[in-house]
């Protein structure tokens, strides 16, 4: 092992060397070679999308989806008043199972039962069918 110390003796103490050519590297590109790098593509968003929390739909009892019938009448008798409610209803989730619950307020401007929607002024559109909770004020 000497002597393999007493081969490179010689240049060990050597100046370090600088190109005339090449630029030296700055300190963030050099760390940049030794930084992780992605194996997978497109797997962390695959991680990320199956930690997105998303709600179960709530089955609504008989006495409840009565109830909101009863407002949704309402709302259709009063349509030229444009009252103002707030509505909370279901979106599903595009990508997943479950959704989340949304509440909009704003005046009714038309409902349309056979489409089975509610449509509000600022063009928010509400499925009737997933309509938790109305108030009217």
């Amino acid at each position: 092992m000497n002597d393999r110390k007493n081969e490179y003796e010689d240049i060990l103490y050597l100046p370090h060397h600088i190109s005339e050519t090449h630029p030296r590297m700055s300190i963030v590109d050099r760390a940049a070679q030794f930084s992780p790098f992605q194996a997978l593509t497109g797997y962390g968003d695959v991680i990320r999308e199956t930690a997105r929390f998303t709600d179960a739909r709530m089955e609504l009892d008989e006495y409840r989806k009565a109830e909101i019938n009863e407002m949704l009448l309402m709302l259709q008798e009063q349509s030229e008043q444009c009252p103002i409610i707030t509505v909370t209803y279901f979106e599903p989730d595009e990508k997943k199972d479950g959704g989340a619950y949304v509440t909009a307020v704003g005046r009714v401007k038309k409902i349309k039962p056979d489409e089975r929607e509610m449509v509000l002024e600022e063009g928010t559109i509400v499925p009737i069918d997933e309509i938790v909770s109305i108030i009217s004020e």
